[in-house]
């Protein structure tokens, strides 16, 4: 399938998606102009503010995942942390997050291997603080009385809780996973094939970039994702308030932004995540409270505005990509 296929139907599924949701909230195209129009430029600016702090701290961890022998200076990944940003959220079926990978072999001449190692364990380091923040505030929210009419909201919780500890897990063991990936190769007898010859060439070159990846790396990034993800929430929890959702406290709007991140990272998405995770955002919110049509209008409007800055900056880091030249 070529690219420009893909685009036609990512796009057709974005406006499928929000097309339904619209119908679903009687929310008319309108209200989410309206709602961007309300937003104050004092509130737009402190998000913005909020949300340029989280580069340099991806960049940093960046910087501290990557072996010695091929260190990169922050300077340097900010603009590639930047582009990477952008390209994993327009370009479709999640094919951008493979940018990370390109553009750290052209800027900083970091093998292929290692640039897969880091986004993998980056990836994996994500996915467990959102999973984790995401079910404490389904455990706080429910078992604190907040919902109580929402049984389901504990069982949600534990769930999250148990994935994020098995990817906190994988990722430090995540070298061992790529064994056992390729002993099952070997058992299948696929490694004999002309296919499976260079996953396994790839997988070997990736378990020993993983088994690079040590606990002292794994610590520092570990813990510099916790800030990272700070500020992510309260980049919406800022735009949310600033969009007309008043009378909801920061863990409620961890939990209803958390649950439209979670639903954009389905690998089925539409084009830059629209349509999965404005459902994501719609549902989350109206389960505390706020109607249909403000919760569809607010989060396509924080979509909307999400999109801008990270295009601007996604488009300011390739610029100064291209203006730096090469490691050689």
């Amino acid at each position: 399938m070529n690219t420009a296929l893909r685009l036609v139907l990512s796009l057709t599924l974005a406006a499928g998606l929000i097309a339904l949701l619209l119908h679903w909230s009687g929310t008319a195209p309108g209200e989410i102009l309206a709602a961007l129009r309300e937003l104050d430029l004092s509130v737009y600016w402190t998000a913005l503010g909020v949300q340029l702090l989280i580069y340099p701290l991806r960049a940093l961890r960046l910087r501290i995942l990557l072996p010695r022998e091929h260190s990169v200076s922050t300077a340097r990944l900010l603009p590639i942390s930047a582009a990477h940003i952008l390209a994993a959220n327009v370009l479709p079926a999640k094919l951008g997050e493979a940018s990370l990978v390109l553009y750290l072999r052209r800027v900083g001449s970091v093998p292929a291997a290692n640039g897969l190692a880091v986004l993998l364990v980056s990836r994996v380091l994500d996915f467990a603080t959102l999973t984790g923040t995401l079910g404490v505030a389904c455990l706080v929210l429910g078992l604190g009385g907040v919902l109580p009419e929402e049984p389901w909201l504990t069982t949600l919780g534990l769930g999250l809780g148990l994935i994020a500890l098995l990817l906190t897990w994988l990722a430090s063991r995540g070298d061992r996973i790529v064994s056992s990936a390729t002993g099952t190769l070997s058992l299948l007898h696929l490694d004999r094939t002309s296919l499976g010859t260079r996953l396994m060439s790839l997988a070997q070159r990736l378990r020993e970039a993983l088994a690079a990846v040590d606990r002292r790396q794994l610590t520092l990034a570990g813990t510099l994702t916790l800030p990272i993800w700070f500020l992510v929430f309260t980049f919406y929890a800022t735009l949310a308030r600033g969009l007309g959702i008043t009378d909801l406290s920061f863990l409620e709007t961890i939990f209803g932004s958390g649950l439209a991140i979670l639903a954009n990272l389905a690998p089925v998405n539409g084009f830059a995540g629209f349509g999965v995770q404005d459902m994501g955002w719609a549902a989350g919110f109206t389960a505390l409270g706020v109607t249909g049509a403000v919760a569809t209008s607010t989060g396509l409007a924080a979509h909307l505005v999400y999109l801008f800055n990270i295009s601007v900056l996604g488009a300011v880091g390739h610029v100064l990509m291209g203006t730096r030249t090469p490691a050689e």
